[in-house]
């Protein structure tokens, strides 16, 4: 009985160190260049953290209940998509740091029915807060599928009943979410400190866009040779 809580208690524990891999951090950082404050960096973590636990609870009660392992190939290809999606997010980030230059002249112009004035160059747009929520929750639904497979794996092997294999990976999901929504957090505050001023903003994005893209190539080159052979 002890040992059994005690190794749940262990599922948490990994879970908040799972948010420290290369992969999460470098793709909150690239989102979290975008927010303004603490508060929304780690609300951007949250909603990470909420899909990833979505994706592990999904995929992982599926394999624990008929006691299956994810295929390899699969598992490589949800791996892929990590490399592909960190690339995306790069470029996206790298692209939106060239553009931003000096802010235009500002001029009253509308989004709908909405009507209002602020610097900006010509031809922008404004995404609503339901698009801006759906990214970071997409990008951990796809890293919690691409982290099913060897979670399971754990499970399986140290805890005897499904209801503990279960637990154990909803309180991993949940050390995941708590871990990178602190991290996120902490990272808001010097981001939104540095973002004022709009040429450490850019810089910001920019460096964090390469970074991004040379991870996603990096991580993706040997899985994208292993698929092919």
């Amino acid at each position: 009985m002890w040992s059994s809580f005690v190794g749940l208690m262990f599922g948490l524990v990994l879970g908040a160190r799972h948010a420290l891999e290369p992969d999460h951090l470098t793709a909150v950082t690239v989102l979290a260049t975008e927010s303004r404050s603490p508060r929304r960096t780690a609300l951007l973590g949250a909603l990470w953290g909420l899909g990833h636990t979505a994706a592990l609870l999904g995929a992982g009660t599926i394999l624990v209940c008929f006691s299956a392992a994810m295929p390899p190939r699969l598992g490589d290809t949800f791996e892929l998509l990590v490399a592909f999606m960190l690339v995306g997010l790069g470029l996206a980030a790298l692209r939106k740091a060239i553009i931003a230059g000096p802010a235009g002249s500002a001029e009253p112009h509308a989004h709908g029915s909405e009507r209002h004035v602020h610097p900006g160059i010509r031809g922008h747009v404004h995404l609503g807060s339901r698009v801006l929520a759906a990214r970071p929750l997409f990008i951990g639904l796809v890293h919690g599928l691409a982290g099913s497979g060897a979670l399971v794996a754990l499970v399986v092997a140290r805890l005897p009943t499904i209801a503990e294999r279960l637990s154990f990976i909803g309180l991993f999901g949940l050390g995941s979410m708590l871990g990178m929504t602190v991290l996120s957090g902490m990272l808001g505050l010097p981001l939104a400190a540095l973002s004022r001023e709009r040429t450490t903003s850019r810089l910001l994005r920019g460096l964090s866009g390469v970074a991004s893209i040379a991870l996603g190539v990096a991580w993706g080159a040997p899985i994208w040779l292993r698929l092919a052979a």
